[in-house]
């Protein structure tokens, strides 16, 4: 088994970067996740959380971007390369590890088409 570390790299931080995804306008969503996507000039992906408060509490805000972290450690080598997502849950959804395991990948890979990755 490989490296599965979720590394600092790997996290969008500053603020032009989520604004240049959200500009982008390209998005991909099931009834999970809405997912923003824009090209980046790494040869990893990178991954960016939006938890609003319409969610719930702090507790419930935390555990969502944990599951959502998990989900892109565990992930990040079937991801397409070269792609900044910023994930937004669905207001209603309960987050469970399963189903974001299966969500995450597939959105990705529609966004990297969707940009021509």
């Amino acid at each position: 088994m490989g490296d599965e570390r979720f590394l600092p790299a790997y996290r969008i931080r500053s603020r032009a970067d989520f604004q240049r995804a959200y500009g982008r306008r390209c998005t991909a969503s099931d009834n999970l996740l809405l997912v923003f996507g824009a090209p980046n000039d790494l040869s990893y992906p990178r991954i960016g959380l939006s938890v609003s408060r319409k969610l719930g509490n702090a507790v419930a805000r935390n555990r969502w971007k944990r599951l959502l972290r998990e989900a892109f450690r565990l992930n990040h080598r079937q991801l397409p390369a070269g792609i900044d997502l910023v994930v937004i849950p669905r207001q209603g959804a309960e987050p469970e590890l399963a189903g974001l395991l299966r969500s995450l990948p597939r959105l990705a890979d529609r966004l990297a088409w969707k940009l021509g990755k």
